[in-house]
């Protein structure tokens, strides 16, 4: 079975950016979709960004379109998240995940592996 480590989270001020890394080591499926999601205290765990097996689809949260950018490097088995244009409510734990996904993308009861997650703060 995959398992998923994260990095590259951190504190930033907002406008600034972050890149979170998620290296799956492991036997994987091929047909994993890999996704990111995050979780703030009170709050239900969203979708913020998948990408499709072959890499040829992508899906983001409204909340983060044109700001984040989801991808892939299948040699390296890294998926990357580049976000951009940080905000104050962007602060949350960033989890990596991985599923065969049939439903829907950015649904977090889509996938069944999970990382550890990696603190995003952004401070205003």
């Amino acid at each position: 079975q995959v398992q998923l480590v994260e990095s590259g989270g951190g504190s930033v001020q907002a406008g600034g950016s972050l890149r979170l890394s998620c290296l799956a080591s492991g036997s994987s499926s091929s047909k994993n979709y890999m996704g990111w999601f995050r979780q703030s205290p009170g709050k239900e765990r969203e979708g913020v960004a998948v990408i499709s097996p072959g890499g040829g689809s992508t899906y983001y949260a409204d909340s983060v379109k044109g700001r984040f950018t989801i991808s892939q490097d299948r040699v390296k088995r890294t998926v990357y998240l580049q976000m951009n244009s940080l905000k104050p409510e962007d602060t949350a734990m960033y989890y990596c995940a991985a599923g065969v996904v049939r439903w829907s993308p950015l649904s977090p009861s889509s996938y069944g592996i999970w990382g550890q997650g990696t603190q995003v703060t952004v401070s205003s």
